[in-house]
C-alpha cells in the first residue's frame, strides 16, 4: 500500500477520534452524570458496539453525504476531514458536545467553494433540515416516552432497590443500541468523503470479502472507539451532569430517545418499509448525536420545569452548532489552498 495513502487517510481518523470523544459518548453521558453507570463501563460498551454499527450499518447515510459533494481525489478528501476535526476538536477541549455531522458538511461545502463544484442545494437543505428536526423529534419522543415510564412506574409498584437495578440494566442496553446506531450514523462523517477516492482495493480473507468501503467503515469505527476511551469524559459529564438535572429514569429516557432518533435516520429496513406502505421516507443522512441526545435532555427538564434547565449552558452549546460548520469551511477553503500552492497537491 502506498504509505501516502495512509497519510491522507490520517485526517479521517482524527475526525473519527474526535467524533468518539465528542459524540460518541453522548449515548452514556446522561447514564454517567447521574451516577447510575462508571465511566469505564459505559466507555468499553460505547466502543464495542460503535464499531458493530459502522461496520454492519454503516452505508446508508454515506450515499447522501456523498451527493452533497464527490471529493474524488485523496488530497481534497485529507483537508475536508481535517478541516472538520479540528473544528470539532476546539469544540470539545471546551467541553462542548458540538456536531460532527455539522462540521464535515461544512467542511465539503468549503471543498466545493474551492473547486468551483456546484454544491447540491436540495441535498444540502435536506441535510440541514435534519439539524432542526432532530433535537425537536427528540424532544417529543423523550416526553412521551417519559410520560409512559412514570404512568408505568407508579402502577407497578416496584420496590426502590429494584427499580434501581431496572435502570442500570436499562442503561446499559440503552448506550449499546445508541452506541450501534451512532456508528452506522455517523460513519459517513468520518470516511464518507474518502468512499470516491477508493483508497483501498477489495481484500479476500477465505470466503469472506471485505470491499473497500466496508474496511474504510471498520477503520473510522476503530478511530471512533479509540475518541471514546481517550476523552470522552468531559463531554459525558457537560451532557449529563451540567445541562440539566434529569433523575436517573429520565436518563434512561434520554438515551433510548436519542438512539430512536439516530436509527431513523439511519436504517434503510425502515426506509424500505416505508416506500412499501406509500408513505414519506425518512432522509439517510448523518445526524448530531450531540443535537439528539441535548434535545432528549432539555425536553425531559421543560417536562419537569424550566428552571430545572441551566440556559447558559444550552446557549453556548447551541453557539458552538453555528459556529462549527463556518469555522470548518474556512478551515477547509484556506487548507485546499496551501495544500495546492505551497505543496502542490491536486485536490480537486
Amino acid at each position: 500500500m502506498d504509505p501516502l495513502v495512509l497519510i491522507f487517510l490520517s485526517s479521517g481518523l482524527f475526525l473519527g477520534w474526535a467524533l468518539g470523544a465528542n459524540d460518541a459518548a453522548n449515548v452514556f453521558g446522561t447514564a454517567v452524570g447521574t451516577r447510575m453507570v462508571q465511566w469505564s463501563t459505559a466507555a468499553i460498551i460505547c466502543s464495542i458496539f460503535v464499531i458493530l454499527g459502522a461496520a454492519v450499518s454503516g452505508a446508508g447515510t454515506s450515499t447522501t453525504l456523498g451527493k452533497l459533494g464527490s471529493i474524488s481525489t485523496l488530497a481534497g478528501a485529507f483537508m475536508t476531514a481535517l478541516a472538520a476535526a479540528i473544528s470539532v476538536y476546539l469544540m470539545t477541549k471546551s467541553g462542548l458536545a458540538v456536531s460532527t455531522s455539522q462540521a464535515i458538511v461544512g467542511g465539503i461545502v468549503g471543498w466545493n467553494l474551492f473547486a468551483n463544484a456546484p454544491t447540491d442545494t436540495t441535498i444540502l437543505t435536506k441535510i440541514v433540515s435534519t439539524w432542526f428536526l432532530c433535537p425537536v423529534l427528540s424532544a417529543v419522543i423523550a416526553v412521551v416516552l417519559y410520560k409512559a415510564l412514570r404512568l408505568y412506574l407508579r402502577h407497578a409498584e416496584l420496590h426502590l432497590v429494584r427499580t434501581d437495578a431496572y435502570l442500570r440494566v436499562g442503561l446499559l442496553m440503552a448506550g449499546a443500541f445508541g452506541a450501534y446506531a451512532l456508528g452506522a450514523n455517523n460513519i459517513a462523517n468520518v470516511v464518507g468523503v474518502f468512499i470516491p477516492a477508493k483508497p483501498f482495493p477489495d481484500l479476500t480473507l477465505g470466503a469472506t470479502t471485505l470491499s473497500g468501503t466496508q474496511q474504510l467503515f471498520l477503520l473510522g469505527g476503530f478511530a471512533i472507539a479509540i475518541g471514546v476511551m481517550t476523552y470522552s469524559r468531559g463531554v459525558m459529564m457537560t451532557v449529563g451532569g451540567e445541562l440539566g438535572r434529569i433523575s436517573p429514569a429520565a436518563a434512561f429516557i434520554a438515551v433510548i430517545a436519542h438512539s430512536i432518533v439516530l436509527f431513523i435516520f439511519a436504517s434503510r429496513g425502515l426506509e424500505a418499509l416505508l416506500l412499501d406502505a406509500g408513505l414519506p421516507t425518512i432522509p439517510l443522512v448523518p445526524v448530531s448525536s450531540s443535537q439528539a441526545v441535548v434535545g432528549a435532555v432539555v425536553g425531559i427538564a421543560i417536562l419537569q420545569g424550566v428552571h430545572g434547565i441551566r440556559w447558559r449552558v444550552l446557549g453556548n452549546i447551541m453557539l458552538g452548532w453555528v459556529a462549527t460548520p463556518v469555522m470548518a469551511g474556512l478551515i477547509c477553503f484556506f487548507g485546499l489552498f496551501f495544500l495546492q500552492n505551497v505543496f502542490g497537491q491536486k485536490v480537486f
